[in-house]
């Protein structure tokens, strides 16, 4: 039996699917919630998906689909898109579905885990120091008054 072939909305939309059933969008704002046709045609270009499979617009398969889950599962994780590119660059269809399954099993356990207990990683702890500048602690730190009041003088002085 032949493949389907995608258009690249088509591959757009099945990939932007499968991200939001299993919750899964980038850390850190590097890279739009959604993934677009202009998205994946730059990560042919950056060597991280393959060229279609066929011309006319319709010629992308299972494997560009595996490759485009992959890559928001490691952009998910935080990785720069070099990094992405050497744990994607020439894998088989079969290592990418592996891949795929694991990510995102080992991503629902993540957001079953913090759904449940927070991690001292997500206890941030915001200390406002003036208008413009603020004081973050990822590990929920509080900072004693007579340092924050430093911090706010030494700011004071260069305004």
């Amino acid at each position: 039996m032949r493949e389907k072939l995608l258009t690249l909305s088509e591959l757009a939309a099945a990939v932007n699917r499968w991200c939001e059933d299993h919750g899964i969008g980038p850390a850190n704002g590097q890279s739009a919630d959604e993934l677009s046709e202009r998205n994946i045609r730059f990560y042919r270009t950056a060597g991280l998906v393959d060229g279609p499979l066929a011309g006319g617009g319709q010629g992308y398969g299972e494997k560009h689909e595996l490759q485009l889950t992959g890559i928001r599962l490691l952009q998910a994780e935080g990785l720069p898109l070099r990094k992405i590119r050497e744990l994607l660059f020439g894998r088989t269809v079969e290592e990418l579905r592996e891949m795929r399954e694991r990510g995102a099993a080992d991503w629902k356990q993540r957001l079953a885990s913090r759904a449940a207990s927070p991690s001292p990683g997500m206890l941030w702890a915001t200390h406002e120091l003036d208008a413009e500048f603020l004081l973050i602690s990822r590990r929920g730190r509080e900072v004693p008054p007579e340092i924050l009041s430093e911090i706010k003088r030494l700011l004071s002085q260069n305004s």
